[in-house]
This record gives C-alpha cells, sequence and structure tokens, in this order.
C-alpha cells in the first residue's frame, strides 16, 4: 500500500527531498512505495520536480491522481522495480500552488457567507485563480466588497488546521462547507481529512495549505463574467 505522506505534511509548504523505492514502471511513469507529491486534483496542479538514482536524473512532470499516484517522468527507462531513489519536489512550485490554494478556501467561503454564493468550480493557473461561484442572486455580488473582505483576513491571519474526522462528524457538523462530493469517495474510506481555517471555513479537503492565511498575499480581482443563468466566474491573481 502507497503511503501518500503529503496528506499528512502539514504545513503544505517547503515539501522535503525523499527517498524511497520504485514499486512499479510503465512507460513514461513511475510508482514510488511512498510519496509527498500532490497529485492534481481539486483545481490544486500536481507536483513536479525530479527523481534520480546514482547520478541518473530524470525531470518528474506533473504528478497525477490513481489508485496509486502517478509519477510521470521523462527517461522512465533508467529505472527498475526496487531501485532506490531520491525525489526532489519543485519548492516553489509547490508553494505558489499551496498559498493560491489556501486563498481559494478563504475565498469561497466568504462568498457562501456574504451572498450565499456556492463554489461549483475552481482552477488554479500558472499566474491566477479562477473559482466559478452560483448564486442565489447573483445581482447583490459586489467585487470590491468581497475583496476588501478577503484581503482584511489575510492581513488579520488565522491558523490553519488539520483534522481526521469520520463522515459522522462531518455530515453533522452545523459549520461543515463542501459535503456534497463525499458520495464520490468509497465507502470503505472511514476516516476523511478536514481542514479547518479558524473562524473562517470547515470542509474535507486533500489540498495543501499554509499554517496562517496572514503568509498570503493580497489579492486583486482580474474578471468577473457570467456564466450562465445563476453563475459567475471570478479571476483573480
Amino acid at each position: 500500500m502507497q503511503e501518500k505522506l503529503h496528506l499528512k505534511q502539514h504545513p503544505g509548504i517547503d515539501p522535503p527531498n525523499f527517498s524511497t523505492k520504485i514499486s512499479d514502471v510503465g512507460d513514461g511513469i513511475v510508482y514510488l512505495e511512498d510519496t509527498y507529491c500532490y497529485p492534481r486534483g481539486g483545481g490544486q496542479p500536481g507536483d513536479r520536480g525530479t527523481i534520480s538514482k546514482n547520478g541518473n536524473i530524470s525531470k518528474m512532470n506533473e504528478v497525477l491522481p490513481g489508485e496509486k499516484i502517478i509519477h510521470p517522468v521523462d527517461q522512465s527507462d533508467i529505472f527498475r522495480k526496487g531501485d532506490l531513489v531520491t525525489c526532489e519536489i519543485d519548492r516553489l512550485w509547490r508553494n505558489k500552488n499551496t498559498v493560491m490554494h489556501t486563498a481559494q478556501h478563504v475565498f469561497s467561503a466568504i462568498a457562501n457567507d456574504m451572498y450565499g454564493a456556492e463554489t461549483v468550480g475552481n482552477q488554479i493557473s500558472e499566474n491566477n485563480t479562477r473559482i466559478d461561484l452560483w448564486f442565489p442572486d447573483r445581482d447583490i455580488f459586489d467585487s470590491t466588497d468581497i475583496l476588501n473582505q478577503v484581503n482584511s483576513i489575510f492581513k488579520n491571519g488565522a491558523d490553519v488546521l488539520i483534522h481526521e474526522w469520520s463522515r459522522e462528524e462531518i455530515l453533522s457538523h452545523e459549520n461543515m462547507r463542501h459535503t456534497k462530493f463525499l458520495d464520490r469517495i468509497p465507502a470503505t474510506v472511514e476516516v476523511l481529512r478536514v481542514v479547518e481555517i479558524e473562524g473562517i471555513d470547515l470542509c474535507p479537503c486533500g489540498g495543501t495549505h499554509v499554517s496562517n492565511v496572514s503568509e498570503i498575499p493580497s489579492i486583486d480581482i482580474e474578471n468577473v463574467r457570467s456564466k450562465g443563468s445563476g453563475k459567475l466566474r471570478i479571476t483573480y491573481s
């Protein structure tokens, strides 16, 4: 069973170099016995970096999800099952995505509190983040008001905590957000990771996060556009 160590690393910045063994090799991919690498998902890009063995180094491209996390590499032919390897995650890439992902938690929570808006999609790209929000009444949305509120939270700070809770605890908590996707997770998974931004947000999440939202710089809204009835797409950097 592959141990997915990114779920246990908090805060999610500055992931360590780590040594592990190759559990299997495919065409352009390797599987590791244990990995700190974050696989693409939830709107957050996967990690990238290098994997090396005895001085032979291969670029590791964006890590992908699966029953076992998939590590795409440029040179899979230099690896064999059982090889001891060292993996180095691109820290600047991970740290940027971690900051942007945590910012999205705050933005989505404040949109929900201010307007009853529900986040129905989000995606972090190289230079910005976009969030798709569904509103009971999108005419009340004010980009200046939410921007001021979100940036004020970053400035004032709030700790980010990680919990492991049962489905029953999650579904019965009055302040829990974003639980509609739980039915997609196999029932055999009894304990789930819950992220709490104190006083701001509480939801199940497998992404990476900073330790305090004061580590997030102020954001600027670049664009707001319609995505159909009741929906707006907000892009910020």
